[in-house]
C-alpha cells in the first residue's frame, strides 16, 4: 500500500459504510464506536432541506463526514460535504479518503483551524454540521507523543466552546448541529453551545454496556431563533450484559449498509 510506504508503518483499510473504506494507521487515531454513533445521529437528526449540505468539524480521517456524507447521497445524490482538520497526518489522511471512495466532486477538504473565522465565507450555510471535540484539557492526562492521537484526544486547538462557535456561525435556518461529548462533561457542552446562541433538541446518553454508566453523549442543537422544541430520547445502549451487540447498535450500523440488518 502507497501510503503505508510513504510513512513507513503499517496502514489498514476498513470499512466504513456497505461501499465506503477508511484507510487508518494500525498505531494511530482510528475510527471508533463514538465516530459510528456521532454518525449515527447526525443522519437521524438530518434535517429535510434537499440537496443536504455537510459540515464536518474537526473531521480527523474523515470517519464521520464521510459517513454522513455516504448516507445524506443515498437521499439526495446531491449532498455535499466541507470536511476541516488542522492536524498534518489526519489530513493527509482525510484527503485519501476522499479520494478513496470517489466522492473528490462532493467533498471540500480544508486544511486548518475551525477557530480561523477566514476558512469559510461569512454566507456559507449547512444543514447539518457534525463534530467530536476533543474530550480532554492537557491537564488531564499525559498528552501522547503522537501527535495524531494527542489532537484527537486532547485540547491542543480549542475545545468544546470552538467547536459550537463555529456551527453556529454557519448553520443553515432550521439546520442541526450534531456532537459527541464524555458524559461526565455533559454541562460543559450544553454551556458552550448555549454560550453561541444555540438551543438544545436533543440528547442521548450512550451506554457501554447494560448495567454500566453512561459514557459519553450525543447532542443535537439547532439556532436558538428557530424556536425547534425539545424532545427526549431514552439511552443508546451498546452491549447488553452479555457482551453481546444490541439491536440498537445492529441498527445504526445499519444505517450504513452495514452488519446482517442492513441485508
Amino acid at each position: 500500500m502507497a501510503l503505508a510506504l510513504a510513512l513507513g508503518e503499517p496502514v489498514t483499510c476498513d470499512s466504513l459504510t456497505r461501499d465506503f473504506v477508511m484507510f487508518q494507521r494500525r498505531r494511530g487515531h482510528r475510527h471508533s464506536t463514538d465516530d459510528l454513533l456521532t454518525a449515527w445521529y447526525g443522519v437521524t437528526h438530518l434535517p429535510p432541506a434537499r440537496p443536504p449540505r455537510l459540515l464536518d468539524l474537526g473531521s480527523g480521517i474523515g470517519s464521520i463526514g464521510l459517513a454522513v456524507l455516504w448516507f445524506a447521497r443515498q437521499v439526495d445524490a446531491g449532498a455535499r460535504l466541507t470536511a476541516i482538520e488542522a492536524q498534518e497526518l489526519s489530513y493527509r489522511f482525510l484527503v485519501e479518503n476522499v479520494a478513496a471512495n470517489g466522492v473528490g466532486g462532493e467533498t471540500r477538504t480544508i486544511h486548518g483551524d475551525l477557530r480561523d473565522t477566514s476558512l469559510l465565507d461569512e454566507s456559507a450555510r449547512f444543514d447539518l454540521v457534525t463534530g467530536s471535540p476533543p474530550y480532554f484539557d492537557v491537564k488531564a492526562g499525559i498528552v501522547s507523543a503522537d501527535s495524531q492521537r494527542a489532537h484527537a484526544r486532547f485540547e491542543l486547538r480549542g475545545d468544546v466552546r470552538d467547536y459550537a462557535k463555529a456551527a453556529a456561525r454557519h448553520l443553515a435556518p432550521g439546520g442541526r448541529f450534531v456532537l459527541c461529548f464524555p458524559t461526565v462533561q455533559k454541562r460543559r457542552a450544553e454551556q458552550a453551545c448555549e454560550s453561541a446562541g444555540l438551543a438544545r433538541v436533543e440528547v442521548c446518553d450512550v451506554i457501554p454496556k447494560e448495567g454500566a454508566p453512561p459514557l459519553f453523549t450525543l447532542f443535537a442543537y439547532a439556532r436558538a431563533e428557530d424556536g425547534v422544541p425539545a424532545t427526549f430520547r431514552p439511552a443508546f445502549v451498546v452491549r447488553d450484559r452479555e457482551g453481546v451487540h444490541t439491536p440498537a447498535l445492529k441498527d445504526a450500523q445499519a444505517c450504513f449498509g452495514l452488519g446482517a440488518s442492513a441485508a
